[in-house]
């Protein structure tokens, strides 16, 4: 049942576009050539993974496509534009749980502590639903701290793609591009006892992380 909180006209918008949006990105999907890098000790994923694993906003379409068979849940804001990637998200095979570093963000969490319990692999949008793009929040790290799970980073960026005007360049693949698909190495899990400040180093590891994930795949096609 769609919730009194949306207008007539997002409720609507969230009747048309996941549709949509999941038909486009399986027509484009299905044109585009992943090819995975990995810069020295690190280990891609193959499905289904388990652990928690992070990557920047502005991929989430390829990364979307690309992960649909690994058994993911998703943290996603409990707002409209959220409501409409879970949707999406959903009709390509995802679980949704609902939270963010603003609304919801402690019962997320406990969500996914329980997902993560089954055995089942957590992806988050490091740099959160609002950005600013590529500054992580501290999220990843404190489910990691709960559960010692380490944290995967990844990046996925079309060689050919429509880049949009919003604040996380969002990327739109360009059909029958190459699309690389880079890992970086994990990252450890904080102590369970860890103090903010402790937080905080591993935050700033995890950034690093992503930010060498980007760096190569933009490298590998400058190449």
């Amino acid at each position: 049942m769609l919730e009194n909180r949306f207008s007539f006209g997002q409720r609507l918008a969230l009747w048309i576009v996941p549709r949509l949006t999941a038909l486009v990105l399986a027509v484009i999907g299905a044109t585009l050539r992943f090819e995975v890098i990995a810069e020295e000790g690190a280990i891609p994923a193959t499905p289904p993974a388990k652990g928690i694993f992070c990557f920047w906003h502005r991929c989430t379409l390829p990364s979307g496509w690309y992960f649909r068979k690994f058994r993911c849940s998703i943290l996603i804001s409990q707002s409209f534009d959220g409501e409409l990637i879970a949707r999406t998200l959903g009709r390509l095979g995802y679980n949704s749980v609902r939270g963010s570093s603003s609304r919801g963000g402690a019962a997320g969490l406990l969500a996914l502590q329980g997902v993560l319990g089954r055995g089942e692999a957590v992806v988050f949008t490091a740099d959160g639903p609002r950005g600013p793009i590529y500054q992580t929040k501290i999220g990843p790290v404190k489910l990691a701290q709960m559960t010692g799970e380490p944290i995967g980073s990844f990046y996925l960026l079309p060689e050919r793609a429509w880049v949009l005007k919003s604040w996380d360049r969002f990327l739109i693949p360009k059909p029958f591009s190459r699309v690389a698909v880079s890992w970086a190495r994990s990252i450890a899990a904080p102590a369970k006892d860890a103090d903010t400040s402790m937080l905080e180093v591993a935050r700033l590891k995890l950034n690093d992380t992503l930010e060498r994930a980007r760096l190569q795949a933009e490298a590998h096609f400058a190449r």
